[in-house]
């Protein structure tokens, strides 16, 4: 067992370097680093065909319980979390026929005409807009669009976009932390422990909420002067876009609204209903191709593969750690250091997150640290859902700190930089750092007054 670990935990920190590097697209690390770890460890090493079908986990896709879950919460399985994958694939397809109908360029303008295009009432109604759009759409999709139409409008009422992109990419993180579906690693905690979307907002959710009025008033305190429109130039309100120039196609447009309004509601009530997340992502995806007719397979072609296969190797490797036991004495060691204190194992888990998401991509460390907070719960006989909010938070809210912790981030800088607008580390770190401190913290000392 002792070289299977070895080889196990070899594997992971090359893997883990490897996306740092960022050299080599990183499905590509973790799919190789997948392989390795199945044929590799679980075949060779160990010879263990058992440790090879529960990573690959396979079966539970043709299980009742993946599907259908009334009366019980969703199987937490370990492997392959099949459920997450097949949910980001459905709200990536439900997102690419909104986008092609115009809904998220209509709803920016649309918020820009009610506070008639003042920069301090936008960047305020941006950053809502940001979180609240996160809560159910990956922040990725959120900001490409947040991000040009920032810059669109920044050019036509002459004010810096910068301070305000910087300030959605943040609200997207954090509106991420709100909900189940709002985060890559939010998904992977829900569906791995069986949470429900009213589990997370009634949570995390709620710490979210707090944090977004702290994190409005900081950012108006830190851009306030550089929003003011440049040279005290005049807005011709008469020649700025109208909402209705976004729509490209009505019906294509009402449908797209039509669709979201299910999957939200699919997903508040799925704990009522024993709707899985699976099968609402699946869902959504068929009903939206169909909606689509011959544009069905222009949505198909711009789904993101690449994050989906990401997320399959991502899931192999982190079998290999658990699989092996390594996950184990990593809770082991946390629990020794907190000595049973769920105040200071809370702490742990949300700082090391924290800094671990703001340096490397959160969603392998999420994926590794669910079964840590597992065997830390079982051994040490603390609250399970107290350690996944303060992961989730962590996860979620370390991402913001710099220029390549989250996915989010660096599609806003890139958006940013082709428009000649170019946001350096210092010129980011300067203005996240300090508000993602701001938010672990309150996130930290609202989990010892609500939890511990």
């Amino acid at each position: 067992m002792a070289a299977a670990q070895i080889s196990a935990v070899v594997i992971f920190v090359a893997m883990f370097v490897l996306i740092v590097l960022d050299k080599i697209e990183r499905h590509y690390v973790t799919l190789a680093c997948g392989l390795l770890t199945v044929l590799g460890v679980f075949g060779i090493i160990m010879r263990d065909a058992n440790a090879i079908l529960e990573t690959l986990n396979l079966k539970t896709m043709i299980t009742p319980h993946f599907w259908y879950a009334a009366g019980s919460a969703e199987e937490a399985t370990s492997g392959i979390n099949w459920a997450t994958i097949i949910f980001i694939a459905g709200m990536m397809v439900m997102v690419e026929g909104m986008a092609k109908a115009g809904f998220f360029r209509w709803l920016c303008m649309l918020l820009a005409k009610i506070v008639k295009y003042k920069a301090i009432p936008l960047f305020i109604a941006f950053m809502i807009m940001s979180f609240v759009l996160a809560m159910f759409i990956d922040s990725i999709t959120v900001i490409l669009f947040l991000a040009a139409v920032t810059i669109e409008l920044a050019k036509l009422m002459k004010f810096n976009p910068v301070p305000m992109i910087l300030s959605e990419i943040f609200c997207a993180n954090l509106g991420g932390s709100a909900t189940m579906c709002g985060d890559p690693p939010n998904i992977i905690i829900g569906t791995s422990l069986g949470y429900s979307f009213i589990d997370f907002v009634t949570n995390t959710g709620f710490i979210a909420f707090i944090c977004l009025i702290f994190t409005v008033i900081y950012f108006l305190l830190v851009f306030r002067k550089e929003l003011v429109t440049k040279d005290g130039a005049t807005i011709d309100i008469a020649s700025m876009p109208t909402p209705k120039d976004a729509i490209t196609n009505k019906g294509e447009f009402a449908i797209s609204s039509v669709i979201f309004a299910c999957a939200v509601i699919l997903l508040v009530t799925h704990a009522q209903t024993g709707l899985t997340v699976a099968f609402i992502g699946a869902v959504i995806a068929i009903i939206t191709l169909i909606t689509s007719g011959k544009y069905a397979w222009e949505l198909l072609k711009k789904v993101d593969y690449k994050t989906l296969l990401f997320f399959v190797g991502l899931f192999m490797v982190v079998g290999g750690l658990e699989q092996t036991g390594i996950l184990e004495l990593i809770a082991e060691f946390i629990g020794k250091i907190s000595k049973g204190n769920l105040k200071l194992m809370v702490a742990i888990i949300i700082w090391v997150s924290a800094v671990a998401s703001a340096l490397v991509d959160n969603i392998p460390f999420s994926a590794t640290m669910v079964p840590v907070i597992k065997s830390l719960a079982l051994s040490q006989g603390v609250d399970l859902q107290t350690l996944a909010w303060a992961l989730s938070m962590g996860t979620d809210i370390g991402g913001s700190a710099t220029p390549i912790g989250a996915s989010a981030n660096v599609v806003g800088t890139s958006v940013a930089a082709k428009n000649g607008y170019v946001i350096g580390w210092g010129k980011y770190c300067k203005a996240a750092v300090p508000a993602t401190f701001l938010v672990i913290l309150i996130s930290m000392l609202f989990i010892f007054a609500r939890y511990c």
